[in-house]
């Protein structure tokens, strides 16, 4: 510090505080050797109160306004120090600039999985996050527990130890509610409101109010999340036997799009594991619910098994199915000489010469009579 902030701290007769910072909590307004004139005028602006300090003791609180420190005007220091005689020559007190105004948008959320049981899932884990705001209630009770001798304090020096109470606030809360994951978000007001009103009475002991606290999101693990989104697409999918038509549609067409060699045996394929996949998710579905009924007369047909490999254009295709093989022959695409293998045959053969195909190739008719 200069000599000429010095000898201008030593007769300081303005004291005020003003800043455009938004998280400053406690600004103490600085001067040499705390050093304050007699008759020195204090500005206190809405949102805020000073706070003197007097040798290490809470002297006197002051709302907004404009003040004269003189005798008159600070009876509970006058009476600490026994200044009856007016004390015209300088005072030494430290003045400290509380702001009363609310901090908002301050974050909370949960560091760890919340336990709770769920009466639909079981035992759940939740994560959640939010909001809330402050603000200082008691000035004085906020410096004596609080602050301290913090010449500046701020927002961030505090957002722990309200995250951690909120935080603990809410695990209870959310396990003692009863309430179903599925509903939370339906509840998330009466959820911040219950947690504030728990809260408030330990924010009173350090001289704070809770304004405001928001639940903003309760989220499940990633793999029951996972679960849900199935079953919402089950959901979504309604009619079992129509989504099967829909699919087995959409494989012939994709075949058709594909075009080459293999367009109608991928459509044959397509189709016959749709359909197959569509009855087995229609009888699983339809015995859902009846666990006590009878079990079916007869097993459903097998799959259609796909053995046969084709040489077609000079390169082999497949596996195909029987009906795949035959609708290969009603469109040329498989003929007699065509070079066909399965497994168990030592080698490549003509279709013709195969005993499992030959029937697919109907008998030449005799010549007409003359």
């Amino acid at each position: 510090m200069s000599l000429w902030d010095r000898l201008t701290g030593e007769f300081i007769d303005v004291i005020e505080w003003t800043t455009d910072d938004n998280d400053t909590m406690v600004y103490r307004f600085e001067r040499h050797g705390n050093e304050i004139k007699y008759g020195a005028k204090l500005t206190v602006r809405e949102g805020q109160v000073a706070v003197f300090i007097n040798e290490g003791q809470l002297a006197d609180v002051f709302p907004p306004g404009m003040y004269m420190l003189e005798t008159n005007n600070m009876p509970i220091m006058t009476t600490l120090n026994s200044w009856s005689h007016g004390f015209n020559s300088p005072f030494k007190a430290e003045v400290y600039f509380v702001s009363t105004k609310r901090f908002v948008d301050l974050k909370w959320g949960t560091k760890n999985p919340v336990m709770v049981r769920d009466p639909e899932f079981g035992p759940t884990r939740l994560r959640a996050f939010g909001t809330y705001g402050i603000r200082v209630a008691d000035a004085a009770t906020f410096m004596r527990e609080i602050v301290g001798t913090d010449g500046q304090f701020d927002t961030d020096e505090i957002e722990g130890q309200m995250r951690n109470i909120i935080v603990s606030r809410f695990s209870t809360a959310a396990a003692s509610s009863g309430i179903p994951v599925l509903d939370l978000a339906a509840n998330y007001d009466q959820l911040g409101e219950f947690v504030e009103n728990k809260i408030a009475p330990e924010m009173a002991e350090y001289g704070l109010q809770l304004t405001k606290l928001l639940v903003e999101n309760v989220s499940l693990p990633p793999e029951v999340e996972k679960a849900m989104d199935k079953r919402t697409q089950m959901g979504v999918l309604g009619d079992l036997n129509k989504y099967t038509q829909f699919q087995a549609a959409e494989s012939m067409r994709a075949a058709a799009e594909n075009g080459g060699d293999g367009g109608m045996a991928g459509a044959g394929m397509g189709a016959g594991i749709g359909m197959a996949l569509g009855n087995a998710m229609g009888n699983a579905m339809g015995g859902m619910g009846q666990a006590t009924a009878a079990p079916a007369a007869s097993a459903p047909p097998p799959l259609p098994t796909a053995k046969w490999h084709v040489a077609l254009g000079g390169q082999a295709t497949g596996p195909h199915n029987d009906s795949t093989m035959q609708a290969m022959v009603q469109d040329g695409r498989l003929e007699k000489e065509t070079l066909v293998w399965a497994d168990g045959m030592s080698g490549w053969s003509k279709a013709g010469e195969v005993d499992d195909l030959r029937a697919l190739f109907p008998s030449a008719p005799p010549p007409l009579p003359d």
